[in-house]
Formats: structure tokens, C-alpha cells, sequence
């Protein structure tokens, strides 16, 4: 049989980055056009979409969201997850600061790289330190675990501080190489007071310590003196029992001290019943334990008094800083976001990305196959750029092979076959490139790898290519790729596409 072939159509002017399928270009704009010459057997007609749904789908459809999700897995707190995927998901970024957030990312990199830095949240349980924040906000006492966490979090801005301002010393250009984060980092104030004060009283495992107070010391020491002499109490009583097969045991139930026994034991014990359990288990007071008991409940509210007031005498100190620690939160949180981006456009051998915004009219005078250009002079340039996805599959592939077998023979045959790249060099003045092959071919891989390299570029992270890539900055990237249909409208695959491309050239801008 005859093999059916599809064509890819590309056009590059000034509009919104569109990426369709099964459709026609004739309009002045952007676009990625994939025109099958074989119909389809299943046909939806897209629904009627309002911008933002039009934007939600077409990123839907270059996946954009698992590589959100890839990219704020190397955040290390559960905020910095959350921050970085609404921040990648949103694509709201105008052109400079699309630049600045390059910058933080390459300035992310090179501390990384400086070996020095440490931008690893992973110590700090920052949900800990976020509901502390809120106690201390409505005035309501932290809790030991939160005191401890704030009080770890601002050790850990002072200490890429100190770093900082090491490296400095030893070259002063490295304040500008590590900007804008270096700005970043010094711009908070901390305040060692409540840090020392939390180191103080409280133990690394979150206990207060018993020197807090000497209110706090005294009850302690007297919670373990009744409980000392409480359990010789009990274990007198039970040594006075004549029955030599009778098995009873000192416990501790609801907070009073008694005797477990059988429930054909209960009369040799004069004492008052606090529980009967399943399979004829018995608790009972001794009447000579209750008055030391009650006392044993004294002491143990005072102990949860004297904690009381040493928990919001750290409330009441961290209120007077609470500024300056929010501060130190939002910059933390931005730092995760950052490093992420760095972490992941090194792991998987990204470039800085040259992005830059084309002139209105879009046309220039060079043709789309002359090789010596040089890369400033090309409308798109991306060598060997890999699409993200199949990239982070393939990696996925290495690890669960290295866990499953004892050698990395297998794993190293693994890592040699690499998802295949693909290379883009379109010229000024291009307005369709055709690309045509069999189905599996590779073009619509092509096609996501372009949109979601111009996606990656934008919000800050670096385009998998052999070296930096070069392509046009794009307020909006639209795409419709595929067979969707609308059974409700009842309208053809081909007239489907039609209705989405308005809806995608309605939306589009000069940029």
C-alpha cells in the first residue's frame, strides 16, 4: 500500500507562537501548520473558548504542565513545588522581565557552581515555619516546632549571607555576577536575638528545655519524683499479692499510675476500677496512689504552664521581628523557585537562551537555507534542541534501571540512546518552512519542542539545545494540535480546526 504522508508548515512573522494541525496558514502571523494529506476518523468540532480557555488548551496540548511539574520537583520545600509550577503555569511575563528571571536563573547557576552557596531548603520544614508566621500574626502562642523552624530558617539566610559576603571579599565582581539574587539575599535584616533566644530554650528535637525558666525546671523535677514514687508505690502493692500466678503491671492510664490484672484479680486490689478492657483486662487505682496521683496532675499543669509562658514570651519576641522574618519567608520562597529553575536547566544540560524582540514588520532579506549565517542573524535558532519531556523520560529510564540491577552495565547501555534532537535554523524573511515525512515521523515532536522552548525561554529557564538558542520573544503561545472534535456541535474534524485557529488568530498580538 500507498504510505500516507503529512506535511508541517511553518511561518514565522510577528504574532503569538500557534502550533496547528490538519489546518490552513493565510494569515499574517505565527504559525506552526501541520496539513495531513489522509482524513481522520474521528472528528470533534472545538467548543466556542473564551482567551483564557483558548490559552489553557493549547498549553495543554504542548504539555506544558508536566514540564511545570518536572521543573518544581527540584524545588526543596513544599511551597517552593507550589511557587514554582503557578509560576511557570501562569506565562505572564512581560519581555523584560522575562529577561530578569534569565538572570536570576544564570546568577542561580553560577553559585552553584561557585561551590560555596548553599541553596538547598530541604533542612527547613517550611509549612512549620509559614503556620508560626500566622500564629505570631493573630497573636496566638507558637507552638516549640514552629519556634524551632523560624529560628532554622533565619540561620539559614544569615548563613548565605556570611557566604556571600565571603566571596565578595575575596572578588568584589561577584556581588554583580551572582545579581540579581545577591540583592536578593542581602536585602533581608536578620535579628539574632530570636535566634539565640529559641537556641536557648528550645531542644534540637522541639522539647523545651528545662533551664527556659526555673518555674518550668521545678515542675519537672517534681513530675519526676511523684512518678518515681508512684511506680515503687505500685510495685510494692504488687509484690504484696500472695497469689504467685497472678500477673499484674504498673501502667499509666489517662495520666494516673495504676495496676493492670485480670478482672478475677480486681478484689485483692482495695482501690477504685479507671477502665475494663476486651480479653478480661482490668486497671485499677490503689486507694494509697490516688492522693499522690492528684498531685502528679498539679505538678504536670504547672509544667504545661510554665511552657505556656515561655511559648509566647518567643511569640511576643518574634512579633517585634515579624516584619523583617516575613521578609526573610517571601525571599526564601523565591530562592527555592530560583534554584529550581538552576537545578533543572543544569541536570539536563540547558544554554542560556538568547530571546529578543523582532521588528514590527518581521521581514528581512535572508533565505531560510543559508548555513553560514551568523546565529544573531536567524529569526529562530535552536542546534540540537532536545524536547524536554522525552529528554526527562529518557533520565527516568537511567535511574529506575540503576535501581533494579547491581551493575550499571544495563543502565550505561540505556543512557546511549538519547531521544533524537532536532535542529531549527529559520532566517529573517521566511515565512513557510515544510517539513514532510511518514506518520511517527517526528514533526509534531518538532513542533512541542519549538512551543515549549519558547515557553521555557520566557519564564526563565534554559532551552535544551547544543548551545544558546536564539528565537523570538512571545507574550502568548497558542497551539491546537491533534484530532480534537465536538460531538454536540456536530462539525468536521477539518471545520473543528478552522473554529480553533479563529479563536487562536482572534487572540493573537504584533508580538
Amino acid at each position: 500500500g500507498e504510505k500516507k504522508m503529512q506535511t508541517l508548515s511553518i511561518a514565522f512573522c510577528n504574532s503569538a507562537l500557534v502550533v496547528r494541525r490538519n489546518s490552513i496558514i493565510n494569515r499574517n502571523s505565527v504559525n506552526l501548520s501541520l496539513i495531513s494529506s489522509s482524513s481522520s476518523s474521528s472528528s470533534p468540532a472545538l467548543i466556542c473558548r473564551s482567551k483564557s480557555k483558548t490559552q489553557t488548551d493549547s498549553l495543554r496540548v504542548l504539555e506544558w504542565d508536566k514540564l511545570c511539574d518536572v521543573v518544581a520537583a527540584f524545588a526543596r520545600t513544599s511551597l517552593g513545588r507550589e511557587a514554582t509550577k503557578k509560576k511557570l503555569w501562569s506565562l505572564d511575563q512581560n519581555f523584560d522581565e522575562s529577561l530578569k528571571l534569565l538572570d536570576e536563573t544564570e546568577a542561580a547557576i553560577k553559585m552553584l557552581q561557585h561551590g560555596s552557596f548553599c541553596l538547598d531548603l530541604s533542612s527547613i520544614h517550611i509549612s512549620l515555619v509559614q503556620s508560626g508566621i500566622r500564629h505570631a500574626q493573630r497573636r496566638i502562642s507558637l507552638r516549640a516546632d514552629q519556634a524551632l523552624e523560624v529560628a532554622s530558617l533565619l540561620r539559614f539566610f544569615e548563613n548565605l549571607q556570611i557566604e556571600l559576603k565571603a566571596a565578595i571579599k575575596q572578588d568584589g565582581d561577584w556581588y554583580k555576577r551572582f545579581l540579581p539574587i545577591s540583592e536578593m539575599i542581602m536585602q533581608p535584616v536578620i535579628n539574632r536575638s530570636f535566634v539565640k533566644l529559641v537556641e536557648q530554650v528550645i531542644d534540637a528535637d522541639g522539647t523545651i528545655k528545662d533551664s527556659a525558666s526555673s518555674a518550668l525546671r521545678l515542675s519537672r523535677e517534681r513530675v519526676r519524683m511523684l512518678e518515681r514514687k508512684l511506680h515503687q508505690l505500685l510495685e510494692a502493692v504488687i509484690r504484696s499479692q500472695k497469689d504467685e500466678e497472678s500477673v499484674m503491671e504498673v501502667a499509666e492510664i489517662d495520666g494516673r499510675w495504676c495496676i493492670q490484672m485480670s478482672s478475677n484479680q480486681l478484689t485483692s486490689v482495695n482501690g477504685l476500677l479507671l477502665s475494663r478492657g476486651s480479653g478480661g483486662r482490668t486497671a485499677a487505682e490503689p486507694i494509697a496512689a490516688v492522693s499522690m496521683n492528684d498531685e502528679l496532675q498539679s505538678a504536670r499543669a504547672s509544667v504545661a504552664k510554665a511552657e505556656a509562658d515561655i511559648l509566647e514570651m518567643l511569640t511576643e519576641k518574634m512579633q517585634m521581628d515579624l516584619y523583617q522574618i516575613e521578609d526573610v519567608m517571601k525571599y526564601s520562597i523565591q530562592l527555592d523557585v530560583i534554584n529550581a529553575r538552576a537545578t533543572y536547566s543544569r541536570a539536563y544540560g540547558g544554554s542560556h537562551p538568547d530571546i529578543y524582540l523582532p521588528p514590527e514588520d518581521g521581514i528581512g532579506s535572508l533565505s531560510a537555507g543559508d548555513e553560514s549565517l551568523h546565529r544573531k542573524e536567524w529569526l529562530l535558532y535552536l542546534p540540537r534542541c532536545y524536547h524536554p519531556l522525552l529528554l526527562h523520560q529518557h533520565k527516568k529510564r537511567i535511574r529506575k534501571t540503576r535501581e533494579a540491577v547491581k551493575y550499571h552495565k544495563t543502565a550505561d547501555t540505556v543512557s546511549g540512546a538519547l531521544p533524537v534532537p532536532a535542529d531549527f535554523q529559520i532566517s529573517k524573511g521566511t515565512r513557510v518552512l515544510v517539513i514532510t515525512g511518514p506518520n511517527t515521523g517526528g514533526k509534531t515532536i518538532c513542533l512541542k519542542s519549538v512551543g515549549l522552548a519558547a515557553m521555557m525561554a520566557k519564564s526563565g529557564l534554559y532551552v535544551l539545545s547544543s548551545e544558546s538558542a536564539r528565537l523570538p520573544w512571545f507574550d502568548n503561545i497558542y497551539a491546537d494540535i491533534g484530532d480534537e472534535q465536538s460531538l454536540l456541535q456536530s462539525l468536521s474534524t477539518f471545520s473543528g480546526h478552522l473554529k480553533q485557529i479563529s479563536e487562536i488568530i482572534s487572540h493573537s498580538t504584533s508580538r
